[in-house]
């Protein structure tokens, strides 16, 4: 059973079970309305005689009419987009199809991961050396930067050892 609050309109699904039929005292969660809620009673629908009901009429919605040529037709195509359609038994196609096996495909791929990994240590480097240059100006200008900085350079040293033992391990 669904029950509505008179004050805010709020509505509440109820068992059916939880209200008799001398009432129940409910109170809104919303709003804190106290009333007596009584049994909801069923309204009784009338039963149309189905020979006698009007039918609804449908609506016949009319086409748009298209102006000019088909938007996939060939002289559409042709003079929109400068596709031409050729027939797939035609001559043409075959001879086109037999030039381009024998072309070489020639792509470059390029160094691929290889490249951004150069890249990146390049750039890194650039950095470091930046930042290893300008360390005295950067401590006067920002103070507390210092402490940062050093920390980033004795990670570097540390970094350097441990890549000179693993080299010099094997």
């Amino acid at each position: 059973m669904i029950i509505q609050c008179k004050s805010c309109q709020k509505k509440f699904v109820v068992p059916d079970n939880a209200v008799t039929a001398k009432g129940r005292l409910v109170q809104c969660s919303s709003c804190g309305n106290k009333w007596t809620q009584y049994p909801i009673k069923q309204k009784t629908q009338k039963i149309v005689n189905v020979k006698n009901a009007p039918k609804p009429s449908k609506k016949k919605t009319k086409r748009k009419k298209t102006s000019g040529i088909d938007v996939y037709s060939e002289e559409y195509l042709q003079k929109k987009h400068g596709i031409k359609i050729i027939d797939p038994s035609s001559s043409d196609i075959k001879t086109k199809k037999n030039s381009q096996s024998k072309t070489k495909k020639t792509d470059n791929a390029g160094y691929g991961f290889f490249n951004y990994l150069i890249t990146f240590s390049v750039l890194s480097i650039f950095f470091v050396g930046i930042l290893s240059f300008e360390k005295s100006r950067l401590s006067r200008k920002f103070p507390f930067l210092e402490p940062y900085i050093e920390n980033f350079f004795e990670t570097l040293s540390n970094f350097k050892i441990i890549f000179i033992d693993f080299i010099t391990s094997y």
